[in-house]
């Protein structure tokens, strides 16, 4: 179980995620992490979250992003946000570290995925893109079919292939979670508080229709304008 404060780090793909408001705490309704990307670093692979909306707030470095057919680099004050059923992924874009923070909403198993995920790399059971071998990876993507699947092929195929390539993992002792042991888990918090950029803040088209206070416990700052980064297209495909 994920506690406040707590810390992850994958060293293939050069994140690491600081866990702020987890699911136990919203009853599910959010997870809300800090995310620091090494330069070079990467999330594993372009993936859709068929049932939740991401918010990526950037506080410092530059962050690419792909979201659909849309491809743009945030900076300070930057905010995205990725609907539900949409493709995307994000990188690295500058030469320092990138630091910003993600709201999930709703929770589902994205705490459990990335602890999973995470684990395997640390454990050095991922290839250089930070992936198990297929029918390692099938056990998992089964079991957190709501919460990430891949852009294609479509949903059904993909499920398809999954009865068959789940049950063999499975046989071979594969588990649909793992967990971190003492040595793998970095329970620190991050060194630096999360401060809020002092520009004004450009906000995704998307968000438009979101209400102006912003994530529970991050409300927004007076009556700063805000500019467009991008719009926001919604797929209807139903992650890593």
């Amino acid at each position: 179980m994920i506690h406040p404060g707590e810390r992850l780090e994958n060293p293939i793909t050069g994140e690491a995620l600081v866990f702020h408001r987890t699911s136990a705490q919203t009853d599910g309704e959010e997870v809300f992490v800090e995310v620091i990307v090494h330069p070079h670093g990467f999330v594993a692979a372009a993936h859709v979250h068929p049932y939740q909306t991401e918010r990526f707030e950037v506080l410092e470095g530059r962050l690419g992003l792909r979201r659909g057919d849309e491809q743009l680099v945030a900076t300070p004050g930057d905010i995205a946000v990725v609907n539900p059923g949409t493709a995307h992924r994000f990188w690295n874009a500058g030469d320092q570290d990138v630091r910003f923070t993600v709201e999930v909403r709703p929770a589902l198993q994205f705490e459990s995925l990335i602890e999973t995920m995470f684990t395997l790399a640390a454990r050095g059971k991922t290839n250089r893109k930070g992936l198990p071998n297929p029918l390692r990876l099938a056990v998992i993507a089964q079991a957190h079919f709501d919460t990430v699947r891949l852009p294609f092929p479509p949903p059904a195929l993909q499920r398809a292939a999954l009865a068959l390539g789940a049950p063999l993992g499975k046989a071979l002792g594969y588990h649909e979670t793992v967990t971190r042991t003492p040595a793998a888990a970095t329970d620190r918090p991050h060194s630096r508080p999360i401060d809020r950029p002092e520009r004004a803040r450009r906000s995704s088209a998307c968000e438009a229709s979101q209400p102006a206070t912003g994530p529970a416990g991050l409300p927004m700052r007076g009556k700063r304008a805000q500019r467009s980064i991008g719009s926001q297209e919604s797929g209807a495909n139903a992650r890593s």
